[in-house]
């Protein structure tokens, strides 16, 4: 999964002024950034992303100078065995071919920064397509082109203000997922109990729609309470969520199935909750459960990768 959430506000910002953007568009061995990674130039030498992590940056700035003068897109790859990367200091030993274009109708519209953008906020990823010969890029899955896809930021809803949500919500946020607490509890929703993290009040079905969750977003239930927990299930089930899953013992997990059968649910929707949640890691205490859930959480966003 790429990170390029900062690239894309970067170029939303710069609206209008020339800009260059550079995209890995392959890598062999050891690439220190993964296909798909932008960084985004202003033509005033501003910049945002990372295409090798700083090796070949310096290099790549001055072709994007190039391109926001005139030149049309190109695709340079840097390798060790052509000892261009020793002079440009990629010494990994890989390999990265990289696409420099300019944003314009020309290459990459400046309107699909929008759509990534409207596509993330509504828990959708975002296909575009770039002919390499050309530089163009248009939206869709183009057969022969080059494939990018922009998927929402991985977040995590945890229904339930209780102690495991106490270690949950930081234990995520330090692997780039984000957390959001949802309890219609008042008094186990605190910024002083969840110091930094997104709140919300609302009774969880409500809260977990509004958020449009899609793959990128997992619903935890841990509040032990069937009308905070049952509601938010559903909602997460009516959705296409990336993790699904619900604390709790396997007879408590089987009396859920139950309920949510009663409501309409299928085998094939039921299946799709982690009950009890997490991986199986022989787990006491809050935190080690947080750690088992988070675990549990990650294995399911990366195998739909």
């Amino acid at each position: 999964m790429n990170d390029n959430g900062g690239v894309i506000r970067k170029a939303v910002e710069w609206r209008g002024a020339p800009m260059a953007l550079a995209t890995v568009v392959s890598t062999w061995g050891s690439a220190p950034r993964p296909r798909g990674s932008h960084m985004i130039v202003h033509a005033d030498g501003r910049l945002e992303g990372s295409i090798s992590g700083g090796c070949v940056e310096t290099d790549v700035l001055q072709r994007a100078a190039e391109v926001i003068a005139g030149r049309s897109g190109h695709v340079v790859t840097y390798g060790a065995a052509d000892g261009e990367a020793w002079a440009v200091g990629l010494p990994c030993g890989g390999e990265i071919s990289v696409l420099v274009q300019p944003v314009g109708d020309g290459g990459f519209p400046p309107a699909l920064f929008d759509r990534i953008a409207a596509a993330s906020e509504m828990g959708r990823a975002l296909t575009l397509s770039t002919d390499l010969k050309t530089g163009k890029t248009a939206e869709g899955a183009v057969e022969g082109w080059f494939q990018n896809r922009y998927d929402p930021p991985r977040r995590l809803l945890i229904v339930g203000a209780v102690q495991i949500a106490q270690s949950l919500a930081p234990l995520v946020g330090t692997i780039g997922v984000t957390p959001v607490v949802i309890d219609p509890r008042g008094r186990f929703l605190t910024q002083e109990r969840f110091p930094g993290i997104e709140l919300d009040d609302r009774w969880p079905d409500e809260a977990i729609a509004a958020r449009h969750p899609g793959e990128s977003t997992a619903v935890v239930t841990l509040s032990h309470d069937i009308k905070i927990d049952d509601p938010a299930l559903a909602a997460a089930l009516r959705a296409p969520t990336g993790y699904v899953a619900a604390l709790g013992s396997r007879r408590s997990q089987a009396a859920r199935l139950d309920r949510l059968s009663d409501m309409g649910f299928g085998p094939d929707d039921l299946a799709r909750i982690d009950g009890p949640a997490g991986i199986d890691i022989g787990a006491i205490g809050a935190s080690e459960i947080a750690l088992s859930i988070a675990a549990g959480m990650v294995a399911a966003f990366n195998a739909t990768r």
